[in-house]
């Protein structure tokens, strides 16, 4: 059996990577410009994509483990890409170990780019939070304490001023 199956699935699901990529590098836009809408259609967008990729992985691992089982008989396990590479045809192994590397590369690319835009909505959140304490009366701070040292438990305030 040839690896052209695999090849062609491990270049669908580089593109596929590729396409989360680019959405994620457009999430961070969105982010910066705080519009919650457009945030909202990016997310439902990379929940398409997480799909696809799960579909596409299923089927790489389909085709992993029919290449192996034809190279060298019967395999239980998941077949990684790696596996497939050892026991190719040098011709073979070089295609498989490009789409392997790009691959590789894209996932890289990809988590740096989450984790940066991990940061920029925990950095948002911060903003907000702030603002929120700083919108909220504070409770009254006393300086004396019962003369018999029991504690009185702060009255719980509300968002709104009821005396408004």
């Amino acid at each position: 059996m040839s690896a052209t199956k695999l090849t062609t699935t491990l270049e669908k699901l580089y593109k596929l990577h590729k396409s989360l990529f680019d959405l994620s590098v457009n999430k961070t836009d969105v982010i910066k410009q705080g519009d919650i809408s457009e945030l909202d259609r990016v997310l439902k967008d990379e929940q398409k994509h997480l799909a696809a990729i799960n579909t596409m992985e299923a089927e790489r691992q389909r085709e992993s483990s029919n290449y192996l089982q034809s190279r060298r008989g019967n395999f239980n396990e998941a077949p990684t890409i790696s596996q497939c590479i050892e026991h190719s045809s040098p011709q073979e192994q070089e295609a498989l170990a490009h789409w392997q590397q790009k691959l590789v590369g894209i996932i890289g690319e990809l988590k740096d780019q989450n984790e940066l835009n991990q940061k920029l909505v925990y950095q948002s959140l911060q903003f907000v939070n702030m603002n929120l304490s700083m919108t909220q009366p504070q409770p009254e701070q006393s300086t004396y304490s019962r003369p018999n040292g029991e504690k009185k438990a702060p009255a719980s305030r509300s968002i709104f001023d009821s005396k408004a």
